[in-house]
């Protein structure tokens, strides 16, 4: 019996301590930084490139446009992703876009939501990149468990973002190709 009291005192310290961190912490905060050797224009259109995603950031099946023009202010999608086997599905709203600088967009699921921004600046020829989140969770049990994931978070934007690192710099498509001038001939009249 003395035991048992003691389970249920640790139990009930357990829960409380997981609760008071989620009511303590209703958001989680983090960013991640590189610095890629390629010109801003190209980072962001690789970084912009719907196609090229999945390659930076495991676990995207597909995007699917709802409405709204790609890339653009308004412009909602359903993002499909597998994670430990599972399919999920979040939804992505740009919320702000300047190019070759600066983008933001929400992300909406049931176990959470983000704000996500990218800033990108040119030094040298070389651009860096830095995001920053803001993730809350739906409901209290939610916020309890974001609370106590913050790192895991932040280490998987890094990864990301190193993902993307790799991605620019071994890019080998032209995204902007010259135009092709056609040769000029003068007829010479004799």
């Amino acid at each position: 019996m003395k035991y048992l009291k003691y389970i249920i005192i640790f139990l009930v310290l357990i829960a409380v301590i997981f609760i008071g961190k989620g009511l303590l912490t209703p958001e989680v905060s983090y960013q991640s930084e590189i610095v890629v050797n390629k010109p801003v224009k190209e980072a962001w259109a690789i970084m912009s490139d719907e196609s090229r995603i999945p390659e930076w950031l495991p676990g995207i099946k597909k995007m699917e446009l709802v409405s709204g023009t790609e890339n653009t202010v308004g412009a909602v999608s359903k993002i499909y992703f597998e994670e430990n086997g599972e399919e999920m599905i979040m939804e992505e709203t740009i919320t702000a876009i300047t190019p070759n600088k600066h983008m933001a967009m929400t992300f909406t699921m049931d176990f959470m939501d983000m704000d996500y921004e990218m800033h990108l600046t040119e030094e040298n020829g070389k651009t860096r990149m830095l995001s920053k989140s803001k993730t809350t969770g739906n409901g209290f049990m939610a916020r309890s468990i974001l609370s106590f994931m913050k790192s895991s978070m932040k280490k998987q934007e890094d990864s990301n973002m190193n993902n993307l690192k790799t991605v620019i710099e071994n890019n080998t498509k032209n995204y902007f190709p010259e135009p092709v001038q056609e040769a000029v001939t003068e007829e010479v009249a004799e």
